[in-house]
């Protein structure tokens, strides 16, 4: 059992009482034997300190402290794993039970794949399955062309490839991950499995719902920071994205209302 690689999952919190608990049981739960599990709470004045001291013997390590927020809070968090697999789930998501133990089989057959990944529920504040993550594969060529397609909470990357881009940019409120996943992708490969592994929570408070608007321009600041074109498909994307934002946002408070 020790010969089996050592997996550290992150969950930055801030005031997501209500559903902590949820994901935190959700690690716990899983059939993989190795995790090192962090949690980094930005100072929550709401019980979710509560929540981590009734677990914190089953924790590596736990803060709550005043942060820059969740990219601030994933950078203390991977400062402190030890993992060779590293993975966050955030705070008002959950695993599906296999998860962990599905990535590491997957990552210890393919030496040559650096990060795996797989399909993702959106699920209600309730836990009702609301639809799917349209996850796909893709690669750095379609990442720079904003063909993202990967849901973050299913995500697992190997701690030595994180190493050499680390750490988060920390100028990043939404896009921390697309950046870091543009980075990881200029020097390895991504798979997609199509196999489930977390459920992605949709809530007024998300930011998903609360603060998408900020999503797309900090991803064509990823693009021109990276030598990107005015005339390039993710560009197009954007402004396309941009129109067509209140009715995405629309369609996404209406399932919410439907669950």
């Amino acid at each position: 059992m020790n010969n089996q690689p050592l997996v550290s999952i992150i969950t930055p919190s801030f005031n997501q009482a209500r559903f902590l608990e949820a994901t935190m049981q959700s690690v716990f739960s899983q059939d993989y034997p190795r995790i090192e599990y962090i949690v980094v709470d930005g100072g929550s004045t709401d019980g979710s300190v509560d929540t981590i001291k009734k677990h914190q013997a089953r924790l590596a390590w736990w803060v709550s402290e005043q942060d820059q927020g969740q990219t601030d809070a994933l950078n203390k968090g991977f400062a402190r794993a030890s993992g060779e697999i590293l993975a966050w789930i955030n705070s008002d998501d959950v695993y599906e039970l296999n998860a962990v133990s599905s990535a590491v089989e997957y990552l210890l057959a393919h030496p040559e794949v650096g990060m795996v990944y797989a399909d993702c529920n959106y699920i209600s504040e309730n836990g009702n399955v609301l639809g799917k993550f349209p996850a796909a594969q893709t690669d750095y060529k379609l990442l720079r062309e904003g063909y993202v397609h990967i849901p973050q909470q299913t995500t697992f990357f190997r701690a030595e490839l994180y190493k050499q881009v680390a750490p988060l940019d920390s100028s990043f409120y939404f896009a921390m991950d697309y950046d870091l996943w543009t980075r990881l992708a200029a020097h390895t490969t991504f798979k997609y499995l199509p196999q489930t592994w977390a459920n992605f929570r949709l809530h007024t408070s998300g930011k998903t719902i609360a603060a998408d608007d900020r999503c797309w321009p900090e991803m064509i600041r990823v693009h021109y920071r990276d030598g990107g074109k005015f005339l390039s498909v993710i560009v197009a994307k954007y402004y396309i994205r941009k129109m067509i934002a209140p009715l995405w946002n629309w369609r996404r408070r209406l399932m919410m209302r439907k669950s």
